[in-house]
């Protein structure tokens, strides 16, 4: 009774559009108030020990490197080394915003962060260029869901925190399959923008490259940081995130000197904020996963899958069709705690390593944030181009069908998760 309880309250505040973590949360209360054996004081020490994880002290960390950065200047200096890279290309600019998002992707972790970041500067300079507006928002949506596939990655470091898995290797595992990702989208709006005759906006020119890669490196040096740090063993995916911290301050203010002390106190309220966000969906969450455990929810729900198949490729083929469908409908935090517990069940089922698993779980959240309503790119690229979700949701169609064939890649082909993390010390 408490199972039901629990999952029917979540499905109807979710019907009735409650915040995510509100629904997590109030759902949980009443299983614990159908159940009758707990305290509700209960609910306030679980939420508390959801976040007393140093693992999770990444996730703001890594929010706060992608504020700094990009009040440093840091995102200009991007998009112009991302210009010289493939601006030559048919619709020069649309590829520019993915390369330039790829890029981002190593600095914040965040697809939203990403996806506002870069689209405040690409999307209003395609539609003075010519682009359909619900074009350059489909592409800059597209190119900003990369931002929790390529490392640093949240989604990435809250499943090593559910699951005990290698946050570094997790990381190293996503760069394959985001440069993969990166790659198909920018050929689909190379194709679209050459058909519909949008013209590039550069020569190519290895002194260019040289030129704008030199106004960027130090703006690259965050990532390299991160990844260099963490591949060689020399800090943890936490100490990396405080040291990126240091990084984007001192580049920030004593460097480019785009951030002044005056700034710092809304810089950093701008941090709390986010990070706040999501670890307040964390910890409601990890009440509902809680009780989900004394249920045997999990279980209980692997137990069906299994009983529909046992085959390790249609099982993983059904997964993937469960996350796709979970990600257009929760928010990426709240699925990975919700449905993360269940697919450790089934691993042994599934003949593939647990790193591997973890890098299929993200891209196929990463692919649920370009899917209404809950598609988190959309929403802020649209509110960006102010275009309806409608129809920046069918420009998004080719981006989509490209992606799911990376997805089929990334699952079924191991190498393109497993060689990079293999690099990594556990």
């Amino acid at each position: 009774m408490t199972a039901e309880v629990l999952l029917l309250s979540l499905l109807l505040l979710f019907a009735l559009n409650a915040p995510i973590a509100m629904a997590i949360g109030l759902a949980a209360v009443a299983a614990i108030l159908v159940q009758g054996d707990f305290s509700l004081m209960m609910v306030v020490q679980r939420m508390y020990a959801g976040c007393d994880s140093f693992h999770l002290l990444a996730v703001p960390l890594f929010m706060f490197t992608g504020v700094l950065m990009e009040a440093g200047g840091i995102s200009r200096r991007i998009i112009d080394l991302a210009n010289a890279l493939v601006g030559w290309l048919p619709g020069g600019l649309a590829a520019v915003t993915v390369v330039s998002a790829m890029f981002f992707a190593g600095i914040s972790g965040s697809a939203a962060a990403d996806t506002a970041a870069v689209g405040s500067i690409l999307i209003p300079a395609m539609k003075r260029s010519g682009y359909d507006s619900d074009f350059a928002a489909a592409v800059q949506a597209s190119g900003g869901s990369i931002g929790v596939v390529i490392p640093p990655s949240i989604p990435m470091i809250l499943f090593g925190f559910l699951t005990g898995a290698s946050i570094g290797r997790l990381f190293a595992a996503g760069i394959l399959p985001g440069i993969l990702m990166g790659i198909s989208l920018i050929v689909v709006a190379t194709i679209i923008s050459k058909r519909r005759g949008y013209a590039a906006t550069t020569a190519f020119s290895l002194d260019g490259v040289w030129k704008a890669f030199k106004r960027a490196v130090l703006a690259l040096g965050a990532p390299l940081i991160i990844l260099g740090g963490i591949l060689f063993g020399i800090f943890t995916a936490t100490e990396s995130a405080a040291v990126a911290v240091v990084y984007a301050l001192v580049v920030g203010m004593g460097i480019y000197r785009q951030i002044k002390i005056r700034d710092l106190f809304k810089l950093f309220r701008e941090g709390a904020v986010t990070s706040a966000i999501v670890m307040f969906i964390i910890s409601t969450a990890s009440v509902f996963s809680w009780i989900a455990a004394m249920e045997d929810l999990p279980a209980r729900l692997a137990g069906t899958l299994l009983s529909l198949t046992r085959h390790p490729a249609a099982l993983l083929l059904l997964i993937n069709l469960v996350l796709l469908i979970a990600g257009t409908f929760v928010e990426t935090t709240a699925a990975l705690i919700l449905f993360v517990p269940m697919l450790v069940g089934l691993l042994p089922h599934l003949g593939i390593d647990m790193i591997q698993l973890g890098a299929v779980v993200v891209v196929n959240l990463a692919i649920g944030m370009l899917t209404p309503p809950m598609g988190i790119c959309l929403i802020v690229s649209g509110s960006i181009s102010r275009d309806s979700m409608g129809a920046v949701s069918k420009r998004v169609l080719p981006f989509l069908a490209i992606l799911l064939l990376d997805l089929l890649l990334i699952t079924f082909v191991s190498p393109l998760t497993l060689w990079p993390a293999r690099w990594v010390a556990p």
